[in-house]
């Protein structure tokens, strides 16, 4: 993997500059970003900010976490590509600036129960294994659908349990619906990045170790074909700002810095 790159940037400077520019300068720098769902609460947050300081507007296409990747793959047209770890086929694919790589922040796995219920034990990679076989059901991401259930896949194969505990295991296609199941009481447990275990009938037990466990990277790239290369580049360096560094981490997110 290329070293990250962070670029300096001066919101309030970008503000100066373009504040007073005309709507058609503003029209020529929309700039199109694609990026994976577990990003979205984070993402929804910042763009309003950027766009007041600095008069670009941004469109932003939402997607799987296994199938965003994929797109940009494929050639899909977009100005900033928001990628999760791992991406090799991201940086072999020409479709994107491999010097723009830049690391936004990363994501953790972590474990829920229904609101009230007794939280168990994962201290330790042993703790939640012995937690994981004693558990009745668990309900986590499909790991062909979503980045979360690919990490947890990972995460289960590295504690030895995933064939233990098989046939107890039921899927979600996403993290809301996973904790749903065990939110209505289908399932026991359920694991998926905590950022998203915002839902009122869950509480979160924490994050799991990071032994078995390894946070997922959020990277962003500028695409090789960016319309407006300048634009695609303010909005990453702002998305790895000490401002942004400072939301990831009030969303349960590990920042860059």
């Amino acid at each position: 993997m290329r070293p990250f790159v962070k670029h300096a940037f001066s919101l309030a400077a970008a503000g100066v500059l373009l504040l007073g520019a005309p709507p058609c300068v503003f029209a020529q720098t929309d700039v199109t970003v694609l990026v994976p769902n577990p990003f979205r609460r984070s993402l929804d947050k910042l763009v309003p900010d950027f766009e007041r300081a600095t008069g670009h507007t941004v469109a932003v296409t939402y997607g799987k976490g296994m199938g965003t990747r994929q797109q940009v793959v494929d050639g899909e047209t977009f100005d900033v590509f928001i990628v999760l770890a791992p991406y090799p086929d991201v940086l072999a694919s020409g479709n994107v600036d491999p010097d723009s790589e830049t690391l936004l922040a990363s994501l953790t796995l972590a474990l829920g129960v229904k609101k009230g219920a007794p939280k168990p034990d994962i201290s330790t990679p042993e703790a939640l294994r012995q937690t994981l076989l004693a558990a009745d059901t668990i309900a986590y991401v499909d790991p062909t659908i979503g980045s979360d259930g690919f990490a947890t896949r990972n995460a289960l194969q590295a504690l030895g349990v995933i064939d233990l505990i098989q046939s107890k295991s039921t899927f979600g296609p996403f993290a809301r619906v996973t904790g749903d199941l065990v939110a209505t009481g289908k399932a026991e447990l359920c694991m998926f990045y905590l950022n998203e275990m915002a839902s009122p009938d869950l509480d979160v037990v924490g994050r799991l170790p990071k032994e078995v466990a390894p946070p997922v990277q959020v990277v962003a790239f500028v695409s090789t074909d960016a319309r407006n290369a300048s634009a695609a580049r303010s909005l990453v360096d702002y998305l790895s700002s000490a401002e942004a560094d400072a939301s990831y981490e009030e969303d349960g997110l590990e920042p860059a810095r």
